[in-house]
């Protein structure tokens, strides 16, 4: 018998973001002002998020390298990417979409206290990423692709019983001016979860 639920937005990012470039270690390129607070214990088995990043990304042409993109949990990596090979065109400030579904698929073991893992996956769109690191726009004909590109698994465990903020971290392998990235829209959604 079927269910009535909701979808609730929980963040939307207000304004676009700043270019960020010249760095290689993750880092959040979220407005801090839209930044969300989950409460503790807020996440429950089958909890579900999805979350939307419109932006843009410039890379070099010259061993253009990698980006990845990540979503936090405080200080925990909860999902990832994994690193996506930016292709061998120089890109300046080019449109990308990433939708990632994520389900809490663990709560509450009891191994190393109380955690939580989601499952998740993604799919990325931008004529600047690639599967093979010498493609050129001209032959580059994938430009969809589902990320992480390895076997599903259940991310870094968190902790569910404390208040956790959720933000969007991206890293470049290659520190330079000409690889960069902004976010200028950036959604979050609490899904619906079927009754027992």
């Amino acid at each position: 018998m079927p269910t009535q639920g909701w979808n609730q937005t929980l963040v939307t990012q207000r304004t676009a973001g700043t270019l960020f470039n010249t760095f290689t270690t993750a880092k959040t390129v979220i407005n801090q002002q839209d930044l969300y607070g989950f409460y503790a214990n807020y996440f429950q088995l089958g909890s579900k998020l999805r979350i939307r990043v419109n932006g843009a990304v410039s890379n070099i042409v010259t061993t253009p390298g990698t980006v990845a993109f990540q979503v936090m949990l405080g200080t925990i990596v909860v999902w990832s990417s994994g690193n996506v090979q930016l292709n061998a065109t120089a890109h300046t400030t080019l449109p990308f979409r990433l939708d990632v579904d994520l389900t809490c698929q663990l709560t509450n073991t009891g191994v190393g206290g109380a955690i939580a893992k989601f499952m998740g996956l993604g799919v990325l769109t931008g004529v600047m990423f690639t599967k093979t690191a010498a493609q050129v726009d001209g032959v580059n004909s994938e430009t969809v692709m589902t990320v992480p590109v390895t076997a599903p698994a259940l991310g870094t465990a968190f902790d569910s019983t404390i208040s956790q903020i959720l933000d969007f971290f991206v890293g470049f392998s290659i520190s330079n001016a000409g690889n960069g990235v902004r976010i200028d829209q950036y959604d979050v959604d609490a899904l619906s979860m079927p009754s027992a």
